[in-house]
């Protein structure tokens, strides 16, 4: 189980730090991954760490992923905050995931979501 806080609202600009708290015990093998969805919109990758951290282009740069093992915790600093960074969030898992890199930036590849927590940015 995946418990996904702090979102909020915040001014372009700004800056916000969500994290997603696993009921369950992640390694460094399984892949944490960060989604939003933009109210009226599809779901879209935002970014995810496995061995290394993958970014979508509109927030690389701005955002950092990173992981606390000892906490089995994922967070996602966001930075310079824009308008159209608004959009529910979500944290999701893959357990022993394999094959591409890309492949990952799919939603559908992934086994376990959090909640979402919403992040208003206004301008």
């Amino acid at each position: 189980q995946l418990q996904a806080s702090g979102g909020g609202s915040v001014q372009a600009g700004g800056s916000l730090r969500l994290s997603c708290a696993a009921s369950g015990r992640t390694t460094s093998s399984d892949i944490m991954g960060w989604f939003r969805q933009a109210p009226g919109k599809e779901r879209e990758f935002v970014a995810f760490m496995w061995s290394k951290t993958y970014y979508a282009d509109s927030v690389a740069g701005r955002f950092t992923i990173s992981r606390d093992y000892a906490e089995n915790t994922v967070y996602l600093q966001m930075t310079s905050l824009k308008p159209e960074d608004t959009a529910v969030y979500y944290c999701a898992a893959k357990k022993n995931p394999s094959g591409r890199y890309s492949m990952y930036t799919r939603g559908t590849r992934y086994d376990y979501w959090g909640q979402g927590t919403l992040v208003t940015v206004s301008s």
